[in-house]
């Protein structure tokens, strides 16, 4: 009897906050390609966001592991925080193919704006040779959508990059900051430990409105 091919779902992330909408996304991943555990790797510097101001790694960390707690499948890696210096996507994969082994199948997740500049990644072509990369959208994204160019290299590898529809892709952690600062209610945005969190950390409260100009009336 062979031994079976470990699966392992990898969801990159700057998870500032992480929200439901990447709960559901590794959920809905790791049932659609059979994986036998989701790896969350908070990014520690990402690449995209160096002239953008971006939570402590550690705060990040820490939400994840929150979020994470109650699926034996999902568990939060320290690999791009205690690297240090910038979150290259490549260097990550090369980690955990060394850590797993050749046999291992890995499957990068990832939201699929993400891919709309996957070409100018770090080693982009390396990437999709390390791993599978599955590319979160709401229903009703297309390919058409892409450049034609990032299309043209995507068809490439046609065998290594799969959609994943989700509806819960509508949240962002964008948009949860912004409440947050407005003083908007987030729950059932994020799990209940990281909302308790936010709040007790008093993160994304910088450039607070002044009374009478937001607050309440703007939430929607």
């Amino acid at each position: 009897m062979t031994n079976r091919i470990m699966r392992l779902g990898i969801m990159g992330g700057t998870f500032d906050p992480v929200h439901y909408g990447h709960l559901v996304t590794a959920e809905g991943a790791r049932y659609t390609f059979g994986l036998d555990q989701v790896l969350f790797v908070p990014a520690g510097k990402p690449p995209h966001k160096q002239n953008a101001q971006v939570s402590d790694p550690e705060h990040r960390y820490m939400m994840t592991v929150l979020a994470t707690l109650t699926n034996p499948y999902f568990e939060v890696s320290r690999l791009e925080i205690d690297r240090g210096g910038v979150s290259y996507t490549v260097d990550t994969l090369r980690t955990l193919r060394e850590q797993y082994g050749p046999e291992a199948e890995l499957f990068f997740i990832t939201g699929a704006d993400a891919i709309l500049d996957i070409t100018t990644w770090k080693d982009s072509d390396q990437c999709l040779a390390l791993a599978h990369f599955v590319a979160a959208t709401r229903p009703g994204f297309s390919l058409d959508h892409l450049p034609e160019s990032t299309r043209q290299w995507l068809a490439r590898y046609k065998d290594r990059f799969h959609i994943l529809r989700v509806p819960a892709m509508a949240i962002s952690s964008t948009e949860i900051r912004e409440r947050v600062r407005e003083g908007c209610s987030i729950r059932y945005l994020v799990p209940e430990p990281v909302e308790h969190y936010i709040r007790r950390q008093g993160l994304y409260l910088e450039h607070v409105p002044q009374s009478g100009t937001s607050g309440a009336n703007s939430c929607r």
